[in-house]
């Protein structure tokens, strides 16, 4: 697939619709190259990638679940096994975090972060381009101390992204994409 049609056609797949084979080998050795490849000023390369995958996606919805309960002692045990089975969802999570150096001289907080984002956004081009379905997530838990400490981030660490990874599975509803001329205006100066 060339690189244009790639990005014109990449659109979002619910974990729903995510179902084995995930990437693996070289399928996922070029899609985290093609992360890795993201737009980086000074060269910090501030991205982390965590592929979870097999039993550890059981493991992290321990993790999630056990957040939960820290966040809210209340949560009703729906709610805790929701979070159990949200890494269940797909055949690949990889959680990608941002390692921010916040004093660096020349590059702000907001590059490294904005680096980041692109390094996913290249980790999702990739693997639509090799065929495979994915889709970026955050919510509470990208936010949550517990689970950044579980995953071996540091408390300065942001993490930015759950990508749930796998083959396409039946029809996933598509959002049509956003009209540019609605976005776009042309500064006369």
């Amino acid at each position: 697939m060339e690189a244009l049609e790639a990005v014109l056609t990449r659109c979002s797949v619910a974990p729903a619709f995510l179902t084995e084979p995930a990437p693996e080998g070289a399928a996922l050795e070029r899609i985290l190259a093609a992360a890795a490849s993201a737009p980086d000023h000074g060269r910090l390369r501030p991205w982390r990638f965590i592929v979870i995958r097999g039993a550890a996606r059981a493991r992290l919805g321990e993790v999630f679940a056990e957040a939960l309960r820290r966040r809210d002692p209340a949560a009703a045990e729906a709610a805790l096994e929701q979070e159990r089975n949200r890494p269940l969802r797909s055949p690949l999570v990889i959680a990608v975090a941002a390692t921010v150096a916040r004093e660096h001289a020349k590059i702000p907080e907001i590059e490294q972060i904005l680096s980041t984002g692109a390094a996913v956004q290249n980790l999702l081009l990739a693997a639509h381009a090799q065929g495979f379905g994915g889709k970026w997530l955050t919510g509470a838990n990208a936010y949550d101390e517990h689970v950044k400490a579980a995953l071996g981030l540091a408390p300065d660490d942001r993490l930015v992204a759950f990508v749930h990874l796998g083959s396409v599975d039946g029809t996933p509803p598509t959002v049509p994409h956003a009209d540019p001329g609605a976005h776009v205006v042309e500064w006369p100066g």
